[in-house]
């Protein structure tokens, strides 16, 4: 089962293009990764998909073919937007009340647990507390409605290192429960510890998507001679060319062969969705390669 699915994705604002044609599937138990630029598409896919938006061309379904919107759709999806969403003026308790009449499923023995395990206390208004239990409030309040999928837009982008090390914990934890996440930020260092899944979006439309695993294992960085770097341009997605040496990002198997003279090295989730940023037309699918050269950076 896909927990998104699109096909033929087009929203637009006026005259501007938030996405252009996107494709996607995202396959069931997954913590998938939704990377790109400022403007790349990012919230306005998250907000089609959780069915805040409606497209102005094409499909997208959830949980297995639902409408967005929809009521299914509603009790089996929970949202936790970018500015955290939670009433400063109320309680922790007051918010907890809230959220349990306005969803059919609540969970208020885990919220409230959670809420104790965490030190945030029930009778504090939530604009007295600090910006990381604020996030891990609103984080409770999507857990304890017993989603089936889990959509999270930026919502580490303010956080401290320790608040955010502490809000990603709570999120594998969920994910090991069953919850499948999607997860939008460009915090690239933090999703290379957590997602097993990457959609990359630039200019919007999807660049990479698929299992990290896979993703990796079919890329690598070749260090050799600057001078030949152009022999193998059919290949690379990312160049970074120095005076003696150049470094490329390719798109190879662990058992093709080496250059001479050339030495291979393993890509990273952080090198690889930057090279891809860098290039939105580079497409990591085997297929025709599209009208567009790599991007180069001199030092």
């Amino acid at each position: 089962m896909n927990v998104i699915e699109a096909s033929g994705l087009d929203k637009r604002y006026g005259s501007t293009w938030a996405l252009r044609e996107c494709a996607l599937a995202i396959p069931a138990g997954r913590v998938a990764a939704l990377v790109g630029p400022n403007g790349a598409g990012k919230t306005t896919l998250l907000n089609l998909a959780v069915g805040l938006a409606a497209p102005s061309a094409g499909v997208v379904t959830v949980l297995g073919g639902l409408p967005p919107g929809s009521p299914a759709a509603l009790d089996g999806i929970a949202f936790v937007a970018q500015d955290t969403p939670v009433y400063k003026n109320l309680s922790a308790a007051d918010m907890l009340h809230l959220t349990r009449n306005l969803n059919r499923r609540f969970d208020q023995r885990y919220a409230e647990a959670r809420l104790a395990e965490l030190g945030i206390p029930l009778n504090r208004r939530a604009g007295k507390l600090s910006g990381g239990q604020q996030a891990q409030l609103a984080l409770t309040l999507a857990l304890a409605r017993r989603p089936r999928l889990l959509v999270l837009d930026e919502p580490v982008a303010m956080l401290d290192p320790l608040a955010r090390h502490d809000f990603m914990a709570t999120v594998l934890t969920a994910a090991a429960d069953g919850v499948s996440v999607l997860l939008s930020s460009h915090a690239l260092a933090e999703l290379e510890r957590v997602a097993d899944y990457l959609i990359l979006l630039s200019r919007g439309q999807v660049q990479v998507a698929g299992e990290v695993d896979d993703l990796l294992a079919s890329h690598r960085v070749l260090t050799g001679p600057a001078a030949e770097a152009d022999r193998y341009a059919e290949r690379p997605v990312h160049v970074r060319r120095g005076a003696a040496q150049a470094h490329l990002l390719v798109r190879a198997g662990a058992d093709d062969p080496v250059p001479p003279g050339w030495e291979a090295h393993p890509v990273g989730l952080e090198e690889l969705a930057l090279a891809y940023l860098r290039e939105p037309g580079a497409a990591a699918l085997p297929g025709p390669r599209r009208d567009t050269q790599p991007s180069e950076v001199t030092q």
